[in-house]
């Protein structure tokens, strides 16, 4: 079953920052950019499962604080020339309230 769930208000996660969200199947990081776009990833990078969430976010990527890999916000993937993906999830944001698809 899939279902929104609100998470916070926008203001509460940082530009250019993230706030995980715990679960029982994974840590998700909600990431906000610069422009205020909001996205979700599995808090963990495909290369060694370093925490996302603690990374650098930069335009519409988040930079591993463990090795320095780059990983697209909107697709998970990694950028080139590392390989990998991340789980990604469903946002929206509808009046300065952030959602979750679970």
């Amino acid at each position: 079953m899939n279902r929104w769930i609100k998470l916070a208000a926008l203001d509460e996660i940082p530009p250019l920052g993230a706030r995980v969200i715990r679960s029982a199947t994974a840590d998700i990081a909600v990431f906000r950019t610069a422009k205020d776009d909001v996205y979700a990833l599995r808090d963990a990078c495909p290369h060694k499962g370093g925490p996302l969430s603690q990374g650098m976010v930069a335009g519409n990527e988040v930079t591993c604080p463990l090795h320095g890999m780059r990983i697209c916000l909107s697709d998970g993937k990694a950028v080139a020339p590392d390989n990998g993906c991340v789980t990604t999830y469903p946002v929206k944001v509808e009046n300065g309230i952030v959602y979750l698809r679970i």
